[in-house]
């Protein structure tokens, strides 16, 4: 039978065969951190953590996918380097 807490909170066992098995996890950052938790999976891997992240870290660090950022940098060298053309009244 469930229990009201004077908080309000319901308390009692959580039905049966409908909520997943939740295991001890080791979550692995790109940066080489490594955290433990619990989770639905045995591991997690992630991009960015707390560790390498510019919000926490204070220093900027850019994530280069599939070499976008340097597409980027190449292309805006290029243009401007170009010379501008004027226009003509």
């Amino acid at each position: 039978m469930p229990h009201r807490l004077p908080s309000g909170l319901i308390t009692g066992s959580v039905k049966a065969e409908i909520h997943p098995t939740y295991i001890d996890c080791t979550m692995t950052c790109a940066c080489g951190a490594v955290y433990h938790a619990r989770s639905t999976k045995a591991q997690v891997r992630l991009g960015i953590c707390a560790s390498c992240h510019p919000f926490f870290t204070g220093t900027q660090k850019l994530v280069d996918t599939a070499g976008r950022v340097e597409k980027f940098r190449r292309r805006f060298d290029a243009a401007a380097a170009a010379p501008k053309a004027k226009k003509r009244a």
